[in-house]
């Protein structure tokens, strides 16, 4: 499974609901795929956008090593107390910012299996629940820190993104002139 990274346009859209009828064993079966990236990249969480889904649906491993599926999730409560934390995304890698949320949030979603749960979190779980669910509305940490980091944060990642398809536009027409090489010879 390939991450999705700043500049592709599924992490800026509004995710959809996962229909009841979705939460099947297609759908376990990729969000097992999930953890599997996650841990892989050494994530705390990963959303359906960064996944290449736009499904309202997360996974998270925080520091109690407990796998938790949020399926369709609503923050309905969070705490009046905020604090401050760096954070960084799998989907803008190498980049950290220090960004302040709620300390305390309570949840509501679905697990794997389509039952409803509700949480109430506070530290690392909580940052990294309220971290997710920005996904799932086009949001991303960088929105929530200093407008001139974000700014220069999205042009970097553009420029690296021009920089790839110059590069696989290189190998293409390399690869195209060798074929017609090939092709010419055995004429």
């Amino acid at each position: 499974m390939r991450i999705t990274k700043l500049g592709e346009e599924i992490l800026r859209q509004v995710a959809d609901p996962v229909a009841p009828e979705e939460i099947n064993d297609e759908l376990r079966a990729f969000i097992e795929e999930m953890f599997d990236t996650m841990i892989e990249a050494d994530g705390v969480g990963l959303a359906g956008p960064q996944a290449g889904i736009s499904k309202r649906l997360f996974v998270v491993i925080s520091d109690d090593d407990v796998r938790r599926v949020f399926i369709n999730p609503q923050i309905i409560s969070t705490s009046a107390e905020l604090c401050d934390y760096e954070e960084g995304c799998l989907s803008v890698p190498g980049v950290y910012e220090s960004i302040q949320r709620p300390a305390k949030v309570t949840v509501q979603a679905f697990n794997e299996k389509g039952r409803p749960f509700t949480l109430e979190a506070e530290g690392l779980l909580a940052r990294i629940i309220q971290h997710e669910n920005d996904h799932l509305d086009g949001h991303l940490f960088i929105d929530r820190g200093d407008p001139d980091f974000a700014k220069q944060t999205v042009e970097q990642f553009k420029k690296r993104a021009e920089k790839l398809l110059k590069k696989r536009a290189e190998k293409e027409a390399k690869a195209k002139k060798i074929a017609a090489k090939k092709a010419a010879k055995n004429k």
